[in-house]
């Protein structure tokens, strides 16, 4: 039981982490507790591990990482292709899989997206609220890291507001900076379970930052997201582009009508169309009102705001 769960039982710890059933070892025998279709599902994977340790005398952590995701692709591809009537495109386009749904392109906007950012390494998606331009970008990261493509990801946004008001606010700086990152913990809690995303939080496989504690990193095997991108300044986009590591991709989102800069001209990301428009690798997406995914009411509101400045 030593070799089959770890020395200080790591090895059950890597399955405990993919799961919300707890997992307890208990001498010789391990107990799964949870929902009945979770418990199922370890099962499943213990059933694999132990018919490979039966085969080879031993599992290793690379044995327990395919498990796992052999166990994920079939279970989810056949519970949503019986419970949607999905065919096989259709599962081609799936970007993450979630408890009770998925998530995939619902719009044009959002299928070129999903194919830029399959082809290019660094995408910048430009367009209006409601768009899913922040929420697919965090789609695709987490999906990155459950596929094994990236050993991390990195969310950050500028705190623009908070540059000049941050001192007044009350708490600690993790408390002050926290309100200009809710978005990015809101997109992730609706992916990961939440006992889930506090370990990967804890490890730093998952970092939500202020752009400026980017400064002087370098980031290999990661997926990293600038979300509010117009109200970074000139240098501020130039430091985050630079901070890409090897095997890295790299997703810039914002809205060039939203921009909060004292001066709008500073922004990088008005600037940054003109610089890196014939660059290979880099892509940009525009989305319009057309690709709004939220409210119905969300695209009438756009429509209203754009006649008022016209």
């Amino acid at each position: 039981m030593i070799s089959f769960a770890g020395v200080r039982e790591e090895k059950l710890e890597l399955i405990r982490s993919n799961f919300n059933a707890k997992i307890i070892l208990r001498g010789q025998n391990i107990f799964i507790k949870g929902e009945k279709s979770e418990v199922e599902k370890v099962e499943k994977v213990f059933k694999e591990l132990i018919f490979l340790y039966k085969k080879q005398g031993q599992i290793n952590e690379n044995d327990i990482n395919l498990v796992l995701d052999l166990v994920d692709e079939k279970d989810d591809q056949n519970r949503f292709k019986d419970k949607y009537g999905l065919n096989t495109s259709d599962l081609n386009h799936i970007i993450l899989y979630k408890k009770n749904e998925y998530i995939r392109p619902r719009s044009e906007g959002q299928y070129e997206y999903y194919r830029k950012v399959k082809e290019n390494d660094i995408v910048f998606a430009i367009g209006p609220a409601g768009t899913g331009k922040t929420y697919l970008a965090v789609a695709f990261a987490v999906a990155a890291l459950k596929n094994k493509e990236v050993n991390k990801i990195v969310l950050t946004r500028p705190a623009v507001e908070a540059g000049e008001s941050l001192g007044f606010l009350p708490g600690d700086l993790t408390e002050k900076i926290d309100p200009y990152l809710r978005p990015l913990y809101d997109a992730l809690e609706d992916m990961i379970p939440f006992e889930k995303l506090k370990t990967y939080v804890e490890r730093n496989t998952i970092e939500v930052i202020p752009l400026a504690y980017m400064r002087g990193r370098t980031l290999n095997n990661a997926f990293v997201i600038l979300d509010e991108a117009q109200n970074s300044t000139s240098l501020q986009m130039k430091m985050f582009l630079t901070r890409l590591g090897v095997n890295s991709k790299a997703i810039v989102t914002g809205d060039i009508t939203q921009i909060d800069l004292p001066n709008k001209s500073n922004s990088g990301l008005v600037e940054i169309q003109r610089i890196l428009k014939d660059i290979e690798g880099i892509s940009f997406v525009y989305f319009t009102r057309a690709d709004v995914v939220r409210h119905k009411l969300v695209r009438d509101i756009i429509d209203a705001y754009e006649k008022l400045s016209e």
